[in-house]
């Protein structure tokens, strides 16, 4: 590039265009920035461009560097796939009568050389949720021979038509044809009343959720029917339990407790790994105990004040999460957080010191950097954040993690026990 992109904005009507007059930035917390050239990649495959109703796009004039507003249009944003994390968020001023913006990421995009740009790192080789990778034929094919399978199985039929054919799940579509990860919800309830819960918004808000949550307590026999053939035929097979479409799964330890048992009587195959809020230590080293092998642990941040004003917690607390991850390195589980990156909150100096304890402490495996799928200004306001700080950037932090904790693990994705025990750099979803 011989210079940044171009800002996009949009007419209101679906039609995008670009301002030349003005250079796209980026977004820290609550500031505009600029962003270094190196930073902006092609928009990849699967990458989607948003409107922001009522916001005015911020860029840098490109004959006197002064930042102002692009009155054209409406401001645009950008949601990268899967396995990359933005470093800046899209640049704005939102007016006073504007709409809260739904549950997605929202990324700084600009245009350059005819081509759509974001500022963002590939932080996953793993190829599983790749847009080209899904074939639709094999998908309808596989939800249908499934259904035919498991006539009578809840699970399989949630998964068939609302995951995979309502809400294009990747996970689940990736069940339906056979292969890597496979998905299990489990609890219809939750012990944290997240502000950004794509699964349940109570009427009040003013969003709702992406999704419709799990309206029953699946049994032992449901769960074990369909995952004990994926563990055996899958290639690089894993089953999760705890999914976007569900509540808390440690609500419902016993019953997955004793699924795992029961699976690992049948065959000892592939991984079995739980995406949580590791709000119960106790339930993690019962399933341990009974065979889990990872464990995922969701969090917005390593610091209890940030972490508490967004999941409000009921009857568990933030040190619970630091414990659990501890009871899983014990039994020699993986462990990663499902850390959700909000440019200006991660990487402050704050976070980042924290985060270093976080990796000390537990004995943290992995971090899936996961892009954080919020209306910016809604959720800052909603912790009561005015002030984020000192940053360091995202990118700069990932590479002072990575210098400093050379064995600790990127990623985006629950790693298959083939990775875990092997090269972790193979992509083992081809």
């Amino acid at each position: 590039m011989k210079h940044s992109p171009y800002i996009l904005f949009s007419d209101g009507k679906g039609n995008i265009f670009e301002d030349t007059s003005l250079h796209a930035c980026g977004r820290s917390g609550w500031d505009a920035l600029p962003v270094e050239k190196s930073e902006w990649i092609e928009l990849p495959s699967g990458g989607q461009l948003y409107e922001l109703p009522g916001r005015r796009g911020i860029g840098i004039d490109v004959i006197t560097g002064d930042m102002r507003l692009c009155e054209k249009g409406w401001a645009v944003a950008a949601f990268i796939p899967p396995a990359y994390t933005g470093t800046y968020l899209a640049a704005y001023e939102t007016l006073p009568d504007a709409e809260t913006l739904p549950l997605f990421c929202y990324t700084a995009a600009g245009w350059y050389n005819e081509t759509f740009y974001v500022p963002a790192v590939r932080i996953e080789k793993d190829i599983r949720q790749e847009s080209a990778g899904f074939d639709e034929e094999k998908i309808k094919a596989g939800v249908k021979e499934y259904l035919s399978a498991y006539k009578h199985n809840r699970l399989v039929q949630h998964l068939a038509n609302n995951c995979c054919l309502t809400y294009h799940c990747p996970a689940a579509r990736n069940y339906f044809m056979g292969r890597w990860e496979c998905p299990v919800p489990s609890s219809p309830a939750c012990n944290a009343n997240c502000i950004g819960c794509i699964s349940f918004q109570p009427q009040e808000e003013t969003i709702i959720s992406t999704q419709d949550r799990l309206t029953f307590k699946p049994t032992a026999e449901e769960i074990i029917e369909y995952t004990v053939p994926h563990l055996e035929m899958a290639p690089f097979p894993i089953v999760s339990f705890g999914q976007g479409c569900e509540g808390e799964p440690l609500l419902m330890w016993q019953t997955i407790k004793e699924a795992i048992t029961e699976i690992r009587k049948h065959t000892q195959k592939g991984s079995i790994n739980i995406n949580t809020n590791g709000s119960d230590p106790k339930a993690i080293k019962a399933l341990c105990e009974a065979g889990l092998n990872s464990i995922r642990v969701s969090t917005n941040s390593a610091r209890e004040k940030i972490y508490t004003p967004y999941y409000r917690p009921n009857n568990y607390e933030f040190n619970d999460i630091i414990e659990s991850l501890k009871v899983a390195t014990s039994y020699n589980g993986w462990t990663s957080i499902n850390y959700f990156v909000f440019p200006g909150m991660t990487d402050s100096v704050e976070e980042y010191e924290a985060l270093r304890k976080l990796i000390k402490t537990t004995g943290l495996k992995m971090i899936q950097w996961r892009n954080f799928n919020i209306d910016p200004d809604w959720y800052l306001g909603k912790i009561g954040v005015t002030d984020t700080g000192e940053c360091i950037g995202i990118k700069q932090m990932m590479e002072l993690i990575h210098e400093e904790f050379p064995d600790l693990k990127f990623g985006y994705f629950n790693p298959s026990i083939e990775r875990i025990k092997g090269d972790f750099e193979m992509d083992y979803a081809k």
